[in-house]
C-alpha cells in the first residue's frame, strides 16, 4: 500500500494525514484512539485503497502532528476534521474513529452535517467521565510527566486498558504495535490530550440526539475502558444507529481483528447507503 503523506493546517496545530486510494473515489477518514496513531488503522484500511480515498489522521499532537501546547474541546475536534476534509478539497466523508475518534466523530456528524456519510464510531462514550477515572488518570499523568514518558510497569497498565484478556494472550502483534507507539509519544501533548479527552469529556448525549446521519457504535466485549453498557447508552443516544458488540475484543479493535472490523463496515455501508 502506497502512502502520499500530507502536514495540514488546522486550529489544532499542522496535522499529518496519510492518504491512498483514487482521489475521485468517495473518502473514508480514520481517527485512531489516544497514545496511538493513524497506523492503528493501516490494515483496515488497506481493505478499502481500491474503492475510497482513504485518510488516516494522525490526531492532535500525536505521531508526526505538530505537538500540543494547549488543551482543546471536542468542537474544535469536529473543526479540526472539517478543516483537514477542505484541505483535501474532499465534500464529505465517511468517518471512522476508535475511542477519542468515536467520542469526536459523533461531534462532527452532529455540529457539521453536510460534511458526513455515516459514521462508524468504535470503542466509545457519550458520557462524561466519572470522578474515578479522573481520579486514574489525574494520577497517570503526574507520574509519565515525572518519567518523562510510560515506562516499566506503568507500559503493562497502558497496554491492558487497551487490550482484553482474549488479545493479550493472542495478538503478540497487537501488544507490540501498542507498545511501540506509546513509547514515541510525546510526553507534554499526551498529558494535555489525556486532560481534554478524559478529565474534561462533556457528556454528549444530547448533542448525538441531534445527528441524523447513519451511524454504527460498535463496542469490544472485553473492552477494559468502556462498558458494554457505556458505549450502548451512546448508541441509544443516537436516532436510528446501529450498535454491535464485537466478541473476543478489546478496546483497539481495529487493531486487534481488522479483517472483522472491515467486514462490519462493508456490511453497514451495503445497508444504509444507496
Amino acid at each position: 500500500m502506497t502512502w502520499l503523506s500530507r502536514h495540514l493546517p488546522t486550529c489544532l496545530g499542522r496535522i499529518h494525514v496519510r492518504i491512498a486510494g483514487h482521489e475521485n473515489h468517495p473518502a473514508m477518514m480514520f481517527w485512531p484512539s489516544l497514545l496511538m496513531d493513524g497506523t492503528m488503522w493501516s490494515s483496515v484500511a488497506a481493505h478499502f485503497e481500491s474503492r475510497y480515498r482513504v485518510v488516516l489522521v494522525d490526531s492532535p499532537g500525536h505521531g508526526e502532528s505538530d505537538p500540543l501546547v494547549r488543551k482543546f474541546a471536542f468542537d474544535e475536534c469536529a473543526r479540526c476534521i472539517a478543516e483537514l476534509l477542505d484541505g483535501l478539497e474532499i465534500a464529505k466523508t465517511i468517518f471512522v474513529g476508535n475511542s477519542w475518534g468515536a467520542m469526536i466523530g459523533g461531534t462532527f456528524a452532529a455540529r457539521h452535517p453536510k460534511r458526513v456519510v455515516a459514521s462508524v464510531l468504535m470503542n466509545g462514550t457519550a458520557s462524561e467521565a466519572g470522578l474515578r477515572q479522573k481520579l486514574e488518570y489525574f494520577a497517570l499523568t503526574r507520574i509519565v510527566r515525572a518519567m518523562g514518558g510510560v515506562r516499566g510497569p506503568l507500559m503493562r497498565s497502558v497496554t491492558r486498558a487497551f487490550l482484553g484478556p482474549t488479545s493479550l494472550r493472542e495478538k503478540p502483534e497487537a501488544v507490540r504495535t501498542i507498545r511501540e507507539t506509546v513509547a514515541r509519544a510525546h510526553v507534554t501533548s499526551s498529558i494535555l490530550a489525556v486532560e481534554s479527552v478524559v478529565s474534561a469529556r462533556p457528556d454528549q448525549h444530547a448533542l448525538l440526539a441531534t445527528i441524523r446521519s447513519p451511524v454504527y457504535v460498535v463496542a469490544g466485549e472485553e473492552d477494559p475502558t468502556f462498558s458494554l453498557a457505556e458505549t450502548q447508552r451512546m448508541a441509544a443516544a443516537i436516532p436510528g444507529a446501529e450498535f454491535h458488540v464485537m466478541p473476543r475484543t478489546g478496546h483497539l479493535a481495529g487493531l486487534e481483528r481488522p479483517t472483522e472490523v472491515a467486514a462490519l463496515i462493508d456490511g453497514f455501508l451495503a445497508r444504509v447507503l444507496p
